[in-house]
């Protein structure tokens, strides 16, 4: 017993190995630096940090002081080389979260080997030797390890269940049958056992058939999916070029009409310049008489008045210009409309002959799905087909919920933190870490969650309710998960939007960027995606409707809604 509260005592609780560069904190324990350190440094994102030994909570991020006894301890113990049994023994070795430990070990539990169905205990090596060296525990049946060992005793009499009651389709211990179960058609649990193993048997082939008959279904339409893509691209293409010599071949038309109407303005310009220059000529000429003439009717010299009056007051010659007489009508309105025309009957021809493609590519039907009904005899047949034109866009609430759709939580996406409940619609942030998994898809440093379900192709809304600061938007599948960089918050890079709230206000992320946001404070928010069209609004939701921001952008894979959690987030149930 010393030997294990030795080990403990100069053992991280966190890492379970001797502690390295020992602190201490404000509540006595003490961890290694870099253990304690990282454990907060996930902290910082709420501001509450708890000791992870005794769970006491400190408001404001603790001073971490080294240890200098401990410190000096574990130089020692290094150097001596002092066994503190700090790792697993010999025989077997400690339990992880996902093992079944052994229930007789004390302090730190090794992993079970074994399970004893009679004792419903689980052991590990040392603890199992009586199993095998007593006469008292030959009868009992071992089995390999096995959890939730409670769930074998009668929850009502506290013994083995043992038996099987065909009338209630439960397990039942051997006072149930005189109590509750009595007179019922009751059998040992190993025969029951028996005669559902049979119907296993043949649950297995038809599942076996079932599987085979729809991987050959699902081949069958990755091969259809398959060339539908590439006639989808091969029409792209061949649609692309004969655009592109059409729009050349307007461009043609463009500059022959240019070029006709240049040519003329030039031609005119010229005349008319010729003619601009003669009769500014003429007006000269008309002003320097004009001014002869005043002076000679001014002058009081009789005989220079007598002397110029001839040459003077001769008739203008009109044969000088002819005369100019502008056409009120010339203009080139006339090609103006005629180009018009041309737009107008191309315009009506294209919307006729896109109707046609449209209706020509719509009626070809993508698949076709056999539904039976109630009578297995017979089958309905269901055809789907694309529908290309889109609808406008909703203008009120009753127009967005046409398109709600269900969405639920994905606890393999889920931060350790958040606990889901009421059918993964709602999600809660506590300071308890829950039992989850670890995997790839997991959110390791931030408390965020995706949902399951991977929008594409058409619209979609669903609305939340909140509480405490938190964000709400959508991701690519491929957004960073692990690590404490600012990549893994929803806003923070290229593969995600989101809208930030808080009681002080909204603000909207995308790559970094973030865009102040004014609307009316609530909490239920309301989200729409236009997924084909590049669309994700967000709407504050009360009496009214009120639109708080809308990214406009191209969506290029599937996306997933996702929340960062402050207190709470639940998906509103709306139909």
């Amino acid at each position: 017993m010393a030997d294990q509260m030795s080990s403990d005592y100069f053992s991280c609780p966190l890492c379970t190995e001797l502690l390295r560069d020992p602190v201490a904190i404000p509540c006595g324990h003490s961890f290694c630096m870099d253990c304690i350190s990282g454990y907060w440094n996930e902290a910082d994102y709420t501001g509450i940090y708890v000791c992870p030994q005794c769970r006491i909570t400190f408001t404001q991020r603790p001073v971490l002081r080294p240890n200098a006894t401990l410190t000096k301890v574990a130089e020692k113990i290094k150097k001596t080389g002092l066994n503190l049994n700090l790792m697993p023994p010999s025989n077997g070795s400690f339990a992880g979260p996902g093992d079944v430990p052994c229930d007789y070990c004390t302090g730190k539990k090794l992993k079970a080997v074994k399970s004893c169905l009679n004792c419903l205990a689980s052991y590990c090596e040392k603890h199992l030797k009586p199993h095998y060296e007593s006469a008292t525990f030959k009868r009992h049946k071992l089995v390999d390890e096995l959890g939730n060992l409670d769930r074998k005793i009668c929850p009502q009499h506290q013994k083995s269940l043992e038996l099987f009651c065909r009338t209630d389709q439960m397990c039942i211990c051997a006072i149930c049958t005189v109590s509750e179960h009595k007179g019922h058609d009751i059998i040992s649990a190993e025969a029951e056992r028996g005669e559902k193993q049979k119907l296993l048997g043949v649950s297995q082939a038809e599942i076996r058939q079932k599987f085979q008959q729809r991987t050959k279904e699902l081949e069958e339409l990755k091969t259809a999916v398959d060339s539908l893509k590439s006639s989808a691209q091969r029409t792209m293409a061949e649609s692309k070029k004969m655009f592109d010599e059409m729009i050349t071949s307007i461009e043609r038309m463009r500059s022959e009409v240019t070029k006709l109407i240049n040519i003329n303005e030039r031609a005119a310009f010229s005349q008319a310049e010729g003619l601009m220059e003669r009769l500014e000529q003429e007006i000269d000429e008309l002003k320097k008489k004009e001014t002869g003439l005043k002076q000679l009717y001014s002058t009081e010299d009789h005989i220079h008045f007598l002397q110029n009056f001839n040459y003077l007051c001769t008739p203008t010659d009109d044969g000088f210009i002819p005369r100019v007489s502008l056409n009120p009508d010339f203009s080139f309105s006339a090609a103006r409309k005629a180009v018009a025309q041309i737009k107008e009957k191309l315009e009506e021809l294209g919307r006729e002959e896109l109707r046609k493609v449209t209706k020509s590519v719509n009626e070809v039907p993508v698949y076709t799905l056999e539904k039976r009904t109630k009578e297995k005899s017979t089958r309905v047949k269901e055809v789907y087909t694309v529908d290309s034109a889109p609808p406008a866009e909703p203008k009120n609430r009753s127009e967005f919920l046409k398109y709600y759709c269900q969405l639920k939580l994905d606890t393999h996406t889920a931060h350790k933190e958040l606990y889901m409940s009421e059918g993964n619609k709602k999600v809660i942030r506590t300071r308890d870490l829950q039992p989850y998994s670890d995997n790839q898809e997991r959110f390791d440093s931030f408390a965020q969650v995706l949902c399951r379900e991977a929008l594409s192709g058409g619209r979609f809304y669903w609305e939340i309710e909140w509480s405490g600061e938190f964000s709400i938007g959508v991701a690519y599948r491929g957004i960073s998960r692990k690590g404490k960089g600012s990549l893994c918050l929803l806003g923070y890079n290229n593969k995600s939007w989101s809208l930030l709230c808080s009681d002080s206000g909204y603000s909207a992320w995308h790559d970094r960027v973030d865009k102040a946001v004014n609307g009316p404070h609530s909490s239920r928010i309301g989200v729409y995606l236009d997924h084909p069209a590049g669309v994700l609004a967000f709407y504050s939701i009360s009496e009214t409707m009120t639109c708080l921001y809308r990214f406009e952008t191209t969506f290029t894979e599937p996306l997933y809604p996702g929340f960062g959690v402050g207190t709470s987030v639940k998906i509103c149930q709306l139909k």
